[in-house]
This record gives structure tokens, sequence and C-alpha cells, in this order.
């Protein structure tokens, strides 16, 4: 037999944009902005670093055909380390990710 659930007590529990207030901050406070941004690196971080993997191209393949330090790419998919956008470009374009802008 399956549990209920108890719809009073999930409708009490916190979404995670409070969780996020809660430790970071609201929207537009230094703390909170400095989270967005670590995510936000965090996240196409993933996108590259699944992409290269899916290419078959070892982290010293890709830093070699941008002229990189295989240890830069290895900071770069951690998430620990911005990047200019002209690098993003280069390395989307040496594992064959397609780009497009919209606004």
């Amino acid at each position: 037999m399956r549990p209920t659930i108890n719809i009073d007590k999930i409708k009490n529990l916190p979404t995670s944009e409070d969780l996020i207030c809660e430790r970071y901050g609201a929207k537009g406070s230094v703390k909170r902005d400095e989270f967005d941004a670590k995510a936000k690196a965090w996240y196409y971080a993933e996108i590259l670093k699944d992409a290269r993997k899916s290419s078959g191209m070892t982290q010293q393949e890709l830093a070699d055909k941008i002229g990189k330090k295989r240890e830069y790419i290895s900071l770069i998919e951690r998430g620990e380390t911005d990047m200019q956008l002209s690098t993003f470009i280069q390395i989307s374009e040496a594992i064959g990710l397609k780009m497009s802008l919209s606004f």
C-alpha cells in the first residue's frame, strides 16, 4: 500500500528560492549576485565538459587545439574560473557546439 501524501505538510515546505534567499540574500544583493554568477559559471562549464566528452576529446587535446593549458581547461570545467567570451567561443567551436544569440 502506498503512503498518503499530506498536502498541508507540503504547502509549508520552503521553496528553493526561499532557501537560496536565506543563505545568500535577496536578488540584487552582493552575496546573491556572487552566488548567481558562480552558479552560471558552473552551469556553462558542465555544458562544455559534457560536449567535450561527447566529442571524445580529452582536456589536453582541447587545450592544445585552442592554445591553452590543460590546467586552465580543468579550472573552467570545475567552474572555478571566469573565462572570457572569446575563450568560450574558441572552446565551443573546438568541440563542435553551435551557438545562437537571441533577444
